[in-house]
């Protein structure tokens, strides 16, 4: 459900301060340009988020919060496509303020990191007076944490109890363990309940005192994304591994405000 208002004490209701590099600006400042270009008198707001994962395959993320959209728009925005990508942009997010209220029960997490953390580059605040509530987040979360066990599970089966494959599992899948963590947190912390979540070890710290999982797992899991070799016996790690993320699972369903 869509909640207006200031009835969510999550982090959104207190956006972080995000910043762009000058190079981010540059390549920036032609987009905007193309979806005046396309939309003129429609386009409202233009916002650049994700900036501190500017550097993955996708780029720098744009939403454009348009008043209608169209198939023509859409033919008209397709050409521009290559010279975004080029920049280093994502293909823009464009979407009618009305969708984003309507679907900030689907997408929780993902919106809610957006008016938490996001830089406005055209047009007026397009989130004043909107906000995910604790049970729209709390939802996300447990599918996320859901997911990630049965996700690990299916996979440790995958490996057929060979070492490599255990470890480079365990690597692959400790980034998307951190972002459940990191989301709880905020979840369970409230509006700055992120802010100190920069480095594994206070995550690690965190994740204990919030949730009850070992902080000795949390760092041997996210440390092993930065070498699948990091573990030197797989097979006890991802046994932990898979305990603390039941844990993770059974914390987030049971939570409450």
């Amino acid at each position: 459900m869509a909640v207006m208002g200031s009835t969510s004490s999550n982090a959104e209701s207190h956006p972080r301060r995000a910043t762009l590099t000058t190079a981010q600006r540059a390549a920036l400042d032609p987009l905007v340009g193309d979806l005046h270009g396309v939309f003129g008198a429609r386009l409202r707001s233009v916002v650049a988020y994700g900036l501190s994962h500017a550097d993955d395959d996708d780029g720098v993320h744009v939403l454009a919060f348009v008043e209608g959209l169209t198939f023509t728009d859409l033919t008209q925005m397709a050409p521009r496509a290559r010279g975004w990508r080029k920049a280093g942009l994502a293909i823009p997010l464009v979407l009618t303020r009305h969708e984003f209220v309507r679907t900030l029960d689907v997408f929780p997490i993902e919106y809610g990191n957006i008016i938490a953390n996001h830089v406005l580059l055209e047009g007026p605040d397009p989130f004043e007076g909107i906000h995910v509530s604790d049970a729209d987040l709390r939802r996300g979360c447990e599918l996320d944490a859901k997911s990630h066990v049965i996700h690990l599970r299916e996979g440790f089966i995958e490996t057929q109890g060979d070492a490599r494959a255990m470890a480079t599992l365990i690597a692959a899948s400790a980034p998307a363990f951190r972002a459940v963590l990191a989301n709880i947190i905020r979840l369970e912390q409230g509006s700055d309940g992120g802010d100190h979540l920069h480095d594994d070890d206070s995550l690690a710290r965190s994740a204990e005192r919030t949730i009850g999982i070992p902080s000795s797992v949390v760092i041997d899991v996210l440390a092993s994304s930065r070498t699948a070799t990091a573990a030197l016996d797989p097979s006890a790690l991802i046994a932990r591994y898979l305990d603390a993320s039941e844990r993770v699972w059974r914390f987030v369903d049971g939570w409450k405000p």
